[in-house]
């Protein structure tokens, strides 16, 4: 064996002989990190590398497997994962520091260790009283076939999982660890996947498969730090969204191989941990009594991977008294808050010009879909009026530049949640849907643009 220094890029992956400010191959400034690595070479001068022979067989005499899953009792984690932890899977987890990785993680933990199962909870950033701290802090009680490890050291946990030989393995986090084998320092892109390689081992081993959860330290650019090929590693890539500070947290699965990708679960965050949101749609809107109607309120519909959810949009439109009126969207890119400002102006005639218009969600919830758009006008048509909109009228539509309704995608779907929880009435595009009577409790209401949709609610 002989050692050799190479340049990797932290970004794509590319190898450089030597150090450049500038990756040839992704264009990256300053991503070269440098890696010793052994290579073996033959008389030949060319390298070489021992591979296990594997004999190639037909498809159709490959045993189809059903995935076994581990169902814990967390509803909002069940969904994301595709209805459970895969037996033999390996999943990433990822988000801001603080936004509850590690809390969320020791709850699976406690949830299935009361099924019979084992962990194993492997940390190289904390220390094991801190885990003890944090766990008694959010469980009302630690099981025993709970284990813990704090060791950055990859070959003792190995070690570890073949002492204890644990259901589910947590690694917190991947890039704090190191193999013996390697001399580059932990959180290098040489030691990331050579770690995550080992335990992909151990999960798809056929013998005894496992599954494993490694948590991924995010970048400031909000993705998963080292190379992209750690995500195609994986099964499952988790990302925990949420603010720092809010209640609010989402669980989204960006790729699953075992499950619907995009699903998404909603958390609260706690002191006592992160609790499942088990009926989003009524945690997004706000409960009034008939009589107490307010202006500036606005129902519509998201859907959230295969879940459609209610959302309130509240607006907020006063009078500047500045040249530049201010235009504040917690919930909706600036763009398009400005847009739909223009739309409203030129289209509907109420002009907006002199006034402060600033618009949020119920509950924070991300405003992602064009759905939301004929909602959002509508919230702010009945706060200029200050005229309050019935509490059980719906808006379910995309708005063009000139105005007219468009149909958006999933609408069935989307009015049989609103028919499920007892809303009267639903505003839509025209021709977006084509049998509004297989809807039992429910007016279904088609207009063209938002002329009509305004003469049709403030008659």
């Amino acid at each position: 064996m002989k050692r050799k220094t190479i340049y990797i890029c932290s970004n794509c992956g590319y190898e450089s002989p030597k150090w450049m400010g500038k990756c040839l191959d992704c264009g990256a400034w300053n991503t070269y990190q440098e890696e010793v690595v052994e290579v073996k070479k033959t008389s030949g001068g060319k390298v070489v590398t021992a591979r296990k022979k594997v004999a190639a067989k037909r498809l159709t005499e490959v045993a189809a497997s059903n995935s076994d899953r581990i169902v814990t009792s967390i509803g909002e984690f069940n969904r994301v994962m595709g209805g459970g932890i895969v037996r033999d899977s390996l999943s990433i987890i990822t988000a801001k520091p603080g936004a509850g990785k590690s809390t969320l993680l020791l709850q699976v933990a406690d949830d299935i260790t009361a099924k019979g199962y084992k962990v194993l909870y492997a940390s190289g950033e904390e220390s094991e009283s801190q885990i003890k701290n944090r766990a008694e802090r959010i469980l009302s009680k630690i099981n025993n076939d709970i284990w813990v490890v704090s060791d950055s050291n990859m070959n003792n946990v190995l070690h570890s999982i073949e002492e204890i030989d644990p259901d589910l393995i947590i690694i917190d986090s991947i890039q704090t660890f190191a193999l013996e084998e390697y001399s580059s320092r932990p959180g290098s892109p040489t030691q990331t996947m050579e770690c995550a390689n080992e335990l992909l081992k151990i999960a798809k081993n056929g013998q005894k498969p496992r599954a494993v959860i490694m948590v991924g330290q995010m970048t400031k650019d909000d993705e998963i730090a080292g190379l992209r090929a750690l995500e195609h590693l994986v099964d499952t890539v988790l990302i925990i969204d949420g603010e720092r500070g809010e209640e609010l947290r989402s669980l989204v699965s960006s790729k699953n191989r075992f499950g619907s990708t995009g699903e998404m679960g909603f958390f609260s965050m706690t002191e006592e941990g992160m609790i499942p949101i088990d009926n989003p749609s009524e945690f997004f809107m706000t409960k009034r009594e008939p009589e107490e109607l307010v202006s500036g309120s606005a129902l519509t519909v998201i859907k959230e991977g295969t879940r459609p959810i209610i959302v309130e949009i509240e607006s907020l439109v006063s009078r500047s008294f500045t040249p530049y009126p201010s235009r504040i969207g917690e919930s909706i890119g600036r763009d398009q808050l400005n847009t739909l400002i223009s739309i409203l102006e030129q289209r509907g005639r109420i002009p907006l010009y002199d006034k402060n218009v600033v618009i949020k969600s119920t509950g924070g919830i991300k405003l992602r879909e064009q759905s939301v758009n004929l909602a959002v006008i509508m919230s702010m048509v009945s706060s200029t009026n200050n005229v309050p909109i019935d509490s059980h009228t719906v808006f379910i539509a995309d708005v063009g530049l000139t105005g007219e309704l468009k149909k958006v995608p999933s609408l069935e779907t989307r009015i049989r949640e609103l028919d499920r929880m007892g809303f009267k009435r639903v505003c839509i595009a025209k021709g977006a849907i084509r049998d509004k009577s297989k809807f039992k409790d429910i007016k279904v209401i088609e207009l063209n643009n938002i002329q009509q949709v305004i003469s049709y609610i403030f008659r």
